[in-house]
Parts: structure tokens; C-alpha cells; sequence
């Protein structure tokens, strides 16, 4: 006989996404379920950010050996990159991370379900044999990596970041398919931790970046540490004991193949076609992203599974924005996003606040260039290099979007983030203190450029500052 069970609140997945739901879900009531199905860790510190940005750390100080002789430290040379040890100290930080996670069933006991839910209506699901009827779905199933099914026959020779923080020890040969965020980031950390790396993109682009000057001045420095095949899809072949895989300009013989080609929202089998909304393509409803509400459902569609930003800092958010909008007393239109920032942990970092250069639209817009090769701070920590592109408004000065490849990116863009956030003008951030010496001082260098385009005087003496003309102050 089929156990039924009625519930005001139903969430489904235990991610980034469905945690923050749970976390308004419980502002307005304690009849709920949570349903899982998998490892209750999130994908960020399990597989995803966390032990990624802990081997990307290891790689860096490695790689800084290379730095040794010109700071007039010697014997470098003698240094070695124990790989098995460096994976078990990213494990062990990863375990660190998910214990949080790892505590939910724990603690909500009944309340927690392991298994895989499936929809039958707009109130309704299924799990493990048990009916369920809810006021409120809202659903986070995450998402999980691509592998194209033509390369099952290498087996366990295909990586992906689910399996790569597994490894206890890792081939010195692998090839990197897919030059996205995520594949230029392990690709990078694995070149500099002594591997042999080609990477490969069907697409001539690396990290996401929009902006072509931005782009130009990247690619170059990652050529520098691995064989680039970009414009092509790589094609796989079998090479004895290992793998050839032949791209744009040539091939490479490898031990393994980090499959870095995108991530499936798990909407499979999740039942969305049983709530007789519109689906497309993909098989994907029609979401209001201020709501995440799917048409005029009481079913939310929040997380990696939308596919709109798959970052977590995103995915919390629209677990908050689904599970304030999922409350019985919800009204309005939902809750204003935050403005887009992404950044990819490369060296140098790789980030965009707000839309691409190219989806700016018909405004006319106006940009300002920094180039750190001879920025001060970063060639005194031998990191000078990269570009800064600041875009903004031309008649307001308002800052609109910004993209860069340039040291400590990420400290940057977030005072971009803010600026942009809060309609700030190029007068705006030049009126702002800006210390000596510091690697902002290349972001105020930028704005300065990006004065000389904008209409009027900016609305500050110090937008018509000029370079000085010597590299230590300017």
C-alpha cells in the first residue's frame, strides 16, 4: 500500500540553493520536507569551488619557485610537487567543508528524506514509494558534469570534477577539454603543478571572457603554461596504453582527459512535463528569475538547475528568493538581483561585473583601459601583467560593467560590483581615497581613462587628473 503524506512546504535537493531555501522555509513554518537525492553535500564543497580553489593554492605556491631567483632567493631547483600529498590535503579541506552539509539529515531526522524525487502535478510528487502533497515545491536538484557518451569506452581514463578530488595520485599527462571557467582553472593549477596539460575548446575563447581586448591580453599568458587548441572540438582516439586527442592545430598523447565541457541541470526525470506548463527544447519551464516561480505555479525552480547563473553565490540567492516567494503570505514581484559578478581563480584572475561588453545594448558606452604589465604594486610581487576594461555611460559617467584579467581580480571586481550596484560615475569612485602603493591605484588609472570619454567634467577636479609620469605614482 502507498504511504501518503501532506505537507505545507516541500523542498527538493540539499545544495546550495535548497539550504538557503530551507533556511526562509523555516521563518514561516516547520511542516516541511527536505528530499535529496545523493550525497548531502553541496557541489561547491564537495566537487566545485572549495577543494578546487584548495589545489589551485598549492599550485600557486609552487609555481612561485619560479619567482625565487629574481627576489634573490636560491635553490629552488631542489623543490618537488608531492602530488598525492597535495590531493589528501585537498580532501582532507574538502571533508572540513561538508560536514555542514553532511548535518542536515541529522538534525531535521524525519523532516530529511534520501532518494529521488519525481513531480506528478503541481502539488504533488513522489519518493521512495511515498506520496506526497504540498502547498509549496520548490525545487533545487543541482546540476551535474557533461561527458559525452562516445568517450565511455576510456573508462575511468575520463575525469571529471566529481572523480578528480578522488584521485590519490594523478598522471602526468592529461588533456583539459573545455576552456570555460572551470577548465581553465584545473588546467592551469595541474600545468603548475609539473603535469603536462593540453586544453581544448570547440571555441577560440578561454574563461568565459567577452571582451576581445581582454581576451587578447589572457590568452598569451595561459599559452605560456600549456598547449592551446582552440576553434575545434577535440576528437578522442586510442593510443596504445593511451589517448590521442587531436583539436585545433594539432594533437596531444595523454594519460587521462579532464571532461570540463559544461554542467546538465538534473531535470531529468524531475517530472516538470506533469504541470502542464510550456517546456522547451531543453525540456526547461518558463522562470521569472525576481521570483523563480514556474508560470503561476506554487513550484519554484531555484539553483544550478535553471541554468540562469550557475554560481553558488547566485544559487543561495534564489534559494532565498524561492523560499521568501514560496511563504503563504508572499506578494509583490519578488526581489531585485543582485548585479552579475563572476570570477575564475586563474593567474591572472579572470572577472566580469555586470553584463558583457557585447549585451550592453544600444547605450553608448564609453570604456577605459588599464594595462598592469607596468603597474607598480604588481611588479614589485612580479605579477604585472593583464588588462582592466571599465565600461560606463557616456553622457551620465554611470559605470555599467567592467572585465579584466589582471592580478587579485577578485578584490577588484568586487569594488566594481559595488560601484556598479550602487549607480555609481566614474566621478564617483575617482572622489574616493586610493592608497600607495596598491594595486587599486591601476583601477583608479583606468577610471582616469575612462574620464576623458565621459560628457562634462565628470563632476570631480580629480577626473581631470593626467598621469604624473613616473611609474611609482601613477
Amino acid at each position: 500500500m502507498t504511504e501518503f503524506r501532506k505537507v505545507d512546504t516541500v523542498i527538493v535537493g540539499a545544495g546550495s540553493a535548497g539550504l538557503s531555501a530551507l533556511r526562509e522555509v523555516r521563518r514561516y513554518t516547520d511542516d516541511f520536507l527536505l528530499i535529496n537525492d545523493g550525497h548531502w553535500g553541496t557541489t561547491c564543497a564537495a566537487v566545485g569551488c572549495m577543494p578546487s580553489k584548495a589545489l589551485i593554492e598549492a599550485a600557486n605556491a609552487f609555481h612561485r619557485r619560479h619567482a625565487f631567483d629574481a627576489f634573490g632567493i636560491r635553490g629552488a631547483d631542489s623543490l618537488r610537487a608531492d602530488i598525492p600529498a597535495a590531493l589528501a590535503r585537498v580532501r582532507k579541506m574538502r571533508d572540513g567543508f561538508v560536514k555542514g552539509p553532511e548535518s542536515v539529515p541529522v538534525e531535521l531526522g524525519e523532516r530529511a528524506i534520501s532518494g529521488r524525487a519525481r513531480l506528478e502535478g503541481p502539488g504533488r510528487l513522489i519518493v521512495n514509494g511515498l506520496q506526497i502533497e504540498a502547498r509549496a515545491i520548490i525545487l533545487a536538484p543541482g546540476s551535474r558534469p557533461v561527458v559525452p557518451g562516445s568517450w565511455a569506452d576510456f573508462g575511468d581514463r575520463i575525469l571529471t570534477t566529481d572523480s578528480l578530488f578522488e584521485q590519490t595520485d594523478l598522471p602526468r599527462r592529461i588533456a583539459v577539454i573545455g576552456m570555460g571557467a572551470i577548465g581553465v582553472e584545473i588546467a592551469q593549477a595541474l600545468a603548475r603543478m609539473g603535469l603536462a596539460v593540453g586544453g581544448f575548446d570547440t571555441v577560440d575563447g578561454l574563461a568565459g571572457i567577452d571582451d576581445a581586448q581582454v581576451l587578447a591580453a589572457f590568452r598569451p599568458l595561459i599559452a605560456a603554461e600549456m598547449d592551446l587548441h582552440l576553434g575545434a572540438p577535440a576528437e578522442l582516439e586510442q593510443a596504445g596504453d593511451a589517448i590521442r586527442v587531436t583539436g585545433a592545430g594539432g594533437s596531444v598523447t595523454v594519460d587521462a582527459v579532464l571532461a570540463a565541457v559544461g554542467r546538465r541541470p538534473n531535470i531529468d526525470n524531475l517530472g516538470l512535463e506533469t504541470l502542464g506548463v510550456p517546456l522547451d527544447n531543453k525540456g526547461m519551464p518558463e522562470i521569472d528569475p525576481a521570483t523563480l516561480r514556474i508560470g503561476t505555479l506554487s513550484v519554484f525552480l531555484a539553483g544550478d538547475a535553471n541554468g540562469f547563473r550557475a554560481m553558488l553565490h547566485e544559487a543561495a540567492d534564489e534559494g532565498h528568493i524561492a523560499g521568501r516567494m514560496a511563504a503563504p503570505d508572499a506578494s509583490g514581484d519578488g526581489l531585485c538581483r543582485r548585479t552579475p559578478l563572476s570570477i575564475v581563480f586563474s593567474s591572472p584572475q579572470v572577472a566580469r561585473v555586470g553584463p558583457p561588453l557585447s549585451q550592453l545594448g544600444d547605450i553608448d558606452v564609453v570604456s577605459g583601459t588599464m594595462e598592469f604589465a607596468n603597474q607598480g604594486r604588481a611588479r614589485m610581487a612580479l605579477t604585472a601583467a593583464g588588462l582592466l576594461r571599465i565600461h560606463a555611460e557616456r553622457d551620465s559617467g554611470r559605470l555599467l560593467a567592467a572585465e579584466m584579467c589582471v592580478p587579485s581580480g577578485e578584490h577588484l571586481a568586487h569594488l566594481l560590483a559595488l560601484a556598479v550596484e550602487r549607480r555609481m560615475t566614474v566621478a564617483d569612485m575617482l572622489a574616493m581615497p586610493f592608497y600607495h602603493p596598491v594595486l587599486e591605484e591601476g583601477l583608479r588609472t583606468a577610471l582616469r581613462d575612462l574620464a576623458k570619454g565621459v560628457a562634462g567634467d565628470g563632476g570631480s577636479d580629480l577626473s581631470d587628473c593626467r598621469a604624473i609620469g613616473f611609474d611609482a605614482l601613477d
